[in-house]
């Protein structure tokens, strides 16, 4: 499965740290601080889409394909037929090599950061630009649309008041963002009950 829990999301939460308000950060929203002040998340939860050949494969095809494609062109070595023949394998090695890097997308990927009064989701686009959320666990709602942009369509929305120390704005604080739009129905579907199993612990613990 294309995602991964760090530590398992099974696994025993940590108590509240007694110098954390968590009271005072749950009735706010929860969204001051910053990853510096509240040390390692907890929870680390790292998504990527489906990749049917990795980069090394991606290497390891393209040497194959050069070797194999030499084999009828060695022996018209010092002919004009030669230049012909290896012309016409270096074209098809190049529309190889381009169509698959136009289909590779490692720079796509997603990561859920989860800390007792704070939840961070980076989202990197296929040409690696980055987009951020944050919320506090407390207020998060996930949906499950069985309809939705894709299949089985999984969003996470903050609520709750806005911390004043912070220059989140109520409408940012309150954004419903996706989450895994690249997995499958089914993943999206097990993913949700990860996270509903985690989301209930950690406010079982406020």
């Amino acid at each position: 499965m294309p995602y991964l829990w760090t530590p398992a999301h099974h696994a025993p939460l940590p108590p509240i740290p007694p110098a954390q308000d968590h009271s005072d950060s749950a009735a706010q929203g929860g969204q001051g601080g910053t990853q510096t002040d509240r040390g390692e998340p907890i929870l680390r939860l790292e998504i990527w889409p489906h990749r049917s050949l990795p980069s090394k494969g991606f290497a390891a095809a393209i040497w194959l394909m050069f070797v194999a494609g030499l084999v009828p062109v060695v022996p018209f070595i010092g002919t004009t037929a030669f230049w012909v023949l290896l012309l016409c394998m270096l074209s098809v090695l190049a529309a190889l090599w381009i169509a698959l890097r136009k289909s590779d997308r490692d720079l796509l990927r997603e990561e859920l950061l989860i800390w007792h009064d704070r939840i961070t989701l980076t989202h990197w686009t296929s040409k690696g630009a980055r987009f951020d959320w944050v919320a506090n666990p407390y207020w998060v709602k996930l949906t499950l649309t069985p309809n939705g942009k894709v299949e089985q369509y999984l969003t996470l929305k903050g609520g709750g008041p806005v911390s004043s120390d912070t220059e989140t704005t109520p409408s940012e604080a309150t954004r419903e963002v996706e989450l895994g739009a690249f997995l499958s129905p089914e993943e999206r579907q097990t993913l949700r009950g990860d996270l509903e199993l985690v989301l209930g612990r950690l406010r079982q613990l406020q």
